[in-house]
């Protein structure tokens, strides 16, 4: 299992435990996490990465909301999610930048 894979677990697996306990830091917990799990997007996967980011964090988590019983945590899991793919986001574009700005990659 490659130490990618295995950060994006950890992510994920954070921002579901974090939907339902508060640290008080959750929000920067998230950030970080995502922050680091941003490094590893692939190419092919940053637009995808930035298009659920987008819908995640646009309202498309409250989507389930309205299910009786589990909505509300299925909505808080998907903003926790959402928040750890925006972060990754942040990540994604700022490496990109960085590789055509600074190290001229400029296809792709």
């Amino acid at each position: 299992m490659s130490i990618a894979r295995i950060i994006w677990i950890v992510s994920l697996l954070a921002a579901i435990v974090l939907a339902f306990v508060s640290t008080g830091y959750d929000a920067a917990i998230l950030a970080v996490l995502g922050l680091v799990s941003g490094w590893f997007v692939d190419k092919e996967h940053r637009l995808g990465l930035l298009v659920a980011a987008i819908f995640l964090m646009a309202g498309g988590a409250a989507a389930l909301n309205g299910i009786p019983e589990i909505g509300k945590h299925l909505t808080a899991i998907l903003t926790s999610i959402g928040a750890v793919l925006a972060a990754a986001g942040v990540t994604a574009v700022l490496r990109r930048l960085l590789e055509r700005v600074v190290l001229g990659k400029a296809e792709g």
